[in-house]
């Protein structure tokens, strides 16, 4: 199967920065569904062709990746800095949720009718879309509340080690290694929130100062590379969701040619690695919070993610226990750091304190971080089906290692950048 195309992404993030939200979401939601009940129709209607079904996934994989710059940029609208990470973990888990109920779909008709696991999940996708138009408020000033972290940010003078002591408590270091940034919450007049809550149609119309104040103007897409940590992300990301997809793809299959269960008790046995990526998405975030260091926190898991994936390769297929425990932590480090960089993440470098009052950032940014994980989650299904019938499953296993060690030192500038913050908080303490 296709995967969305990073061009995809990249474009919808940076439209999904003009746009309401409200009606982009729907429109993606409803055409995505479409797409996938238009593939699922090749069987009653005898369709062979293959070009129609890479015409098809190609069409949805486009509206599908309108989802994600859209909605990241929907929960970052809503909640602030304040425990951002644990905030994004939990509503993450709606990923492993849908991993699982898709599962669970295709195992129910893939031996019966295999049209209706693309059709069924088609008709819920139409139905969510429909909801999303119903109720969906992309922004609190649009139903006239105040947004959660209305905050502009001083730019101070270079720090020397000298004063970091004095200063350390309550800044912190921004990305360039001699610059603190402080930041403070700026209070919204009286006058202002009240005019913003009286309007007739807040959605079509808004009062000025307050939009300017939390919205700002949509930045281009070289800018939003230009943001320190962007690109380190973006590419760790891409070895990460190729781990990641490879196993959402592969496992049911690998399941049943290692062990002697069935193709619906395989699938519904690769259900465990989503929920260990629930755990590991509001894992990660907890973590992230409390230490202040996302890379370092992604850092770690991506290393132990490693000698989980040999374990499992050499005794996962033992029997139920080991492969139900060991799928369980291999979802937990391997879609930990995946679901912390695809949000908390981008929502933090979406309002980097070098983009100064211009704040429309987070749709483009989480649309490059997430276009080029991609990227890796088409490239590692591909390379997987390659791998094993020519070399073997074990292969496949060592070149999941690989690019999770690649994921690793991708991110270690940021690493020792995350240890030298972390540890003049210690001192400061």
């Amino acid at each position: 199967m296709l995967q969305p195309c990073s061009s995809g992404d990249i474009l919808n993030g940076f439209i999904a920065e003009r746009v309401n939200l409200r009606y982009f979401l729907t429109f993606g939601m409803l055409a995505s569904g479409i797409s996938c009940y238009l593939f699922g129709i090749a069987r009653p209607y005898n369709i062979h062709n293959l070009w129609y079904f890479v015409l098809i996934q190609a069409i949805g994989g486009v509206f599908q990746t309108s989802g994600w710059p859209g909605v990241v940029t929907v929960v970052g609208n809503w909640f602030g800095k304040g425990k951002r990470g644990l905030i994004f973990g939990i509503w993450n888990s709606h990923t492993s949720l849908g991993n699982i109920l898709g599962s669970l779909i295709a195992a129910e008709f893939v031996e019966s009718d295999w049209g209706l696991s693309f059709m069924v999940p088609g008709i819920i996708m139409g139905f969510a879309g429909f909801i999303i138009f119903l109720f969906l408020a992309p922004n609190p000033i649009d139903i006239g509340c105040i947004p959660p972290v209305p905050t502009k940010y001083r730019k101070f003078d270079t720090v020397h080690s000298s004063d970091e002591d004095s200063g350390a408590e309550n800044c912190d270091q921004s990305y360039s290694r001699l610059t603190y940034r402080c930041a403070y919450r700026e209070q919204v007049d009286i006058d202002d929130v009240e005019i913003a809550r009286s309007e007739t149609s807040p959605i079509l119309q808004r009062h000025r100062h307050v939009q300017e104040i939390h919205t700002g103007n949509a930045i281009g897409f070289a800018k939003a590379m230009m943001i320190p940590g962007v690109i380190e992300y973006s590419l760790s990301l891409f070895f990460a969701k190729l781990v990641s997809y490879t196993f959402l793809y592969w496992l049911p299959l690998y399941i049943a040619a290692s062990t002697t269960y069935s193709t619906t008790l395989s699938a519904d046995l690769s259900t465990f690695f989503d929920v260990g990526g629930i755990v590991g998405a509001i894992a990660a975030g907890i973590l992230s919070d409390y230490s202040g260091t996302s890379a370092l926190t992604c850092a770690v898991m991506f290393g132990f993610a490693v000698p989980i994936l040999f374990i499992y390769d050499y005794i996962g297929s033992t029997g139920w226990t080991f492969n139900i425990i060991l799928l369980l932590i291999a979802g937990l480090l391997v879609n930990g750091p995946y679901a912390l960089i695809t949000t908390a993440v981008s929502a933090e470098l979406g309002t980097h304190p070098s983009l100064g009052n211009n704040s429309k950032a987070l749709a483009t940014v989480t649309a490059i971080i997430d276009g080029t994980g991609s990227i890796g989650a088409a490239v590692g299904p591909l390379l997987a089906g390659v791998v094993a019938r020519w070399t073997g499953w074990h292969n496949v296993f060592y070149m999941l290692m690989i690019a999770d060690m690649l994921a690793l030192l991708l991110l270690s500038r940021l690493v020792y950048r995350d240890v030298q913050v972390y540890r003049r908080r210690r001192r400061a303490i």
